[in-house]
């Protein structure tokens, strides 16, 4: 007894101190002090959740002060903020409702906590993702007040920090959820510092033995980077000092994440990333200075010292990103001839690049403001969320296809359009003149023949670039087209030509099933689902509405053809019995999600057996037959792998940076498994190399020299191009494993008319 009062004096003495500083951090910030509604809001929470401990074994309470803690000092929010952080997982984990919240705290704080609440089932149905059903519902309420997103940004970040006590199979489906969703939305509201560490810690659970080589890596050459640091920064400062300035240089370090996602993008290893350190220069403004003109001083002082490179100069600062960011960038030559990335911006623009739009209104507002209301009102925020709220009103036929949507206007790079009023739109980078069409009106969307780009006419699905001026051409005569979507790059145009194709496809439908109902009428035959099937099949239509529709548009014709089918069939039930699963199988809804997924298979896999999704699944020479091996991204033993489980219980086996595990985990988490392999070399796999380098006599000659003779490895094909003294090779072969791979790699490298092998 005294054992069990001695641990619940150390939770009290924990959950007290972990309270104080939260408040602390509160009463420090430039917030009106609010501190009742926050101390009521713990009290409630705490005696709500009173009893209940985390995986982790301390008190479920300190998870939401810690919510409240990031909330606070991360992002910023106010009292009303902390106090939802406080009580978000109140309505989902105890016995209180959104009611009741309402009642005892107000409608806002009550708003915000039903937005963090997770869903239980879903408006698309049984089979649609209740993790994207989940986030559906976030947006919809995120539209209505951006805190909710915030809030629940934060309680994601929490739950990413304390992931260690999770099984593996839930650690790689809350990872890639983040990965995919939150680091994305994080980075979109400008919350840089929070993307960082959402994606880190991502990483570091996805893929634990890249994380740590990277650290160890990063640790070795830690105070080598320093030193470059404070040998290039050490005359930027004298002339800084020179010219009175108050100010901070800072060495940024590129996080783990961002050097493996470049690794893998660009195919390189770690030595051959030359950005891992930059520099940012943060000063500190005084009344009355032109920031702007600020930023450009201190670039006209480091160009003075060290040789800029033209091209690499980035403007941020008349126009600022759509997340708020405000910088200007410029890439100098250090002295040990590397080129170092130097960023200069003020300390307000620092705090909005760390903390976002939340803190934009921290220089606009003062003590007498109401808590963090004015973050709603934000102007780059509201153009943002207008967008959103623009897909929501049209929504998807499922929330997937939704949660694709949304994604598209997540991490897209900008771009800078001109009208020809002379007027600055922002774009995501690769966006189309139709994108820039509907993103104006969606009657120049619907309309628009083309453009005069820069007074030069292009047509539609013309790419445009930053600084083009842009006038968009329009037809009444013009409709929208199928290929349309594929012309466009933003979710507010795919979303808006997806609606206009699907109301023109409902009016052929309407106009074919009229044009049916009178050929069934005028011939006196019944309108059955059994005469339907028979017309779809002599069309060779997969369903009823593919039908309607290729009638209702003139495709088809309903002729004596047609009469004749339906008069020759005859009406036994012996005989008509067979067209009717026919027509089940054909008008069935489309594929799920998971069923698209599934990876193409030589021969019928049966079903695997019944599994423990708790263990780790492993892959041996005994046992692989029985899984589907991803033929998207062919992993090979010593890939990071997942297991995948579909609706008909095949187990699939993706790579866990797989484009397509990657949308699974965010959107069919509960069937991922944590997999890994026991192989021993006895089985070959296939892996293909692609290679590029300089045509020269006997290159090919050398490649199969030291993939026959000296690995003894089985080439399965070889497909080589030439031109212009270039040649590209793709190779396949059989291998053990991925240290095959990386030993051929390797050893076709040293081969001198070589420049790049990498394994897709």
């Amino acid at each position: 007894m005294e054992e069990k009062s001695n641990r619940q004096i150390e939770d009290e003495k924990m959950v007290s101190e972990a309270y104080q500083h939260l408040i602390d951090t509160y009463l420090a910030s430039h917030h009106r002090k609010h501190t009742d509604i926050i101390d009521k809001a713990f009290n409630f929470a705490n005696e709500a959740h009173k009893g209940v401990r985390r995986l982790s074994g301390e008190p479920y309470i300190m998870h939401p002060i810690a919510v409240a803690q990031i909330a606070c000092e991360d992002i910023g929010l106010g009292s009303t903020g902390i106090c939802s952080a406080l009580l978000h997982d109140v309505v989902e984990d105890t016995d209180y409702t959104v009611e009741d919240i309402s009642n005892i705290f107000g409608p806002k704080i009550a708003q915000i906590v039903d937005g963090v609440t997770k869903i239980s089932g879903g408006i698309f149905g049984d089979k649609a993702s209740v993790q994207a059903e989940s986030f559906k519902k976030l947006l919809l309420t995120m539209s209505e007040d951006i805190r909710v997103i915030l809030v629940k940004i934060s309680d994601r970040l929490h739950n990413m920090r304390t992931l260690g006590s999770q099984l593996p199979s839930k650690q790689y489906k809350i990872a890639g959820e983040t990965l995919y969703i939150y680091a994305p939305l994080a980075h979109r509201l400008g919350l840089n510092k929070v993307k960082e560490e959402l994606e880190d810690l991502s990483f570091k659970y996805e893929h634990p033995e890249e994380y740590r080589t990277i650290q160890d890596k990063l640790s070795a050459i830690h105070s080598d980077l320093i030193e470059s640091f404070e040998r290039f920064t050490i005359p930027i400062r004298q002339k800084l000092d020179a010219l009175h300035l108050q100010y901070q240089i800072k060495a940024r370090i590129k996080k783990p994440y961002s050097i493996w996602n470049k690794m893998q993008t660009k195919h390189v290893n770690f030595d051959e990333i030359y950005d891992i350190l930059a520099v940012r220069i943060v000063f500190e403004t005084q009344e009355g200075m032109d920031e702007i003109a600020e930023c450009f001083k201190i670039y006209a002082a480091a160009c003075s010292i060290y040789k800029p490179r033209p091209e690499r100069l980035r403007d941020w600062l008349s126009t600022p990103k759509a997340n708020g960011y405000q910088a200007l960038h410029t890439t100098l030559m250090s002295p040990s001839g590397n080129w170092m990335e130097v960023q200069i911006r003020s300390r307000r623009m620092d705090d909005i690049a760390e903390h976002g739009f939340a803190a934009h209104w921290k220089y606009k507002t003062t003590q007498d403001n109401d808590d963090d209301e004015n973050i709603n009102n934000e102007e780059g925020l509201d153009k943002w969320l207008h967008t959103i709220r623009e897909i929501l009103d049209d929504p998807q036929p499922n929330a997937i296809d939704f949660l694709d949507t949304i994604k598209l206007n997540l991490f897209a790079n900008e771009i800078f359009v001109v009208t020809p009023k002379g007027e600055f739109k922002t774009m995501p980078a690769g966006c189309t003149v139709l994108d820039f069409a509907f993103s104006i009106h969606t009657f120049l969307g619907t309309h628009c023949i083309g453009a005069k780009v820069n007074h030069k006419l292009v047509g539609i699905s013309h790419v445009l670039q930053s600084g083009d001026q842009v006038e968009i051409l329009t037809s009444k005569n013009q409709k929208v087209d199928n290929s349309w979507i594929t012309f466009t790059a933003t979710a507010k145009a795919k979303g808006k030509i997806a609606a206009i194709l699907r109301r023109v496809e409902r009016e052929k439908q309407k106009a074919g099933d009229e044009i049916l109902t009178q050929f069934f009428q005028q011939n006196e035959i019944e309108p059955s689902s059994i005469n339907i099937a028979r017309l779809c099949r002599f069309h060779d239509l997969p369903g009823k509405e593919e039908l309607l529709s290729a009638i209702g548009s003139h495709t088809i014709t309903l002729s004596e053809a047609d009469l004749r089918v339906l008069k020759t069939m005859k009406t036994t039930s012996g005989k008509w019995k067979k067209y009717l699963p026919f027509f089940k199988q054909k008008a069935a809804v489309p594929l799920s999600p998971s069923e698209a997924a599934v990876p193409s298979t030589s021969g019928e896999v049966p079903p695997s057996p019944a599994i423990d999704k708790k263990k780790t699944l492993l892959l041996s020479e005994e046992n692989i037959s029985r899984y589907i091996i991803c033929d998207h991204c062919h992993p090979i033993p010593g890939d990071d792998i997942l297991g995948y489980i579909d609706e008909k219980q095949h187990i699939i086996i993706h790579k866990r940076q797989c484009d397509i595990a990657k949308r699974l985990k965010a959107t069919g988490g509960n069937q991922i498994l944590a997999a890994s392999w026991d192989t021993h070399g006895q089985l070959t796999f296939p892996a293909t190399l692609h290679i590029t380098g300089f045509d020269r006599v006997g290159v090919l000659h050398q490649i199969t020299g030291i993939l026959s003779q000296q690995r003894n490895v089985n080439i399965h094909s070889l497909h080589i191009e030439t031109g212009d003294g270039i040649f590209t090779a793709e190779i396949k072969l059989g291998v053990h494993d991925v240290r095959d791979t990386q030993t051929i790699c390797r050893d076709l490298k040293k081969i001198e008319e070589i420049e790049e092998v990498k394994r897709f």
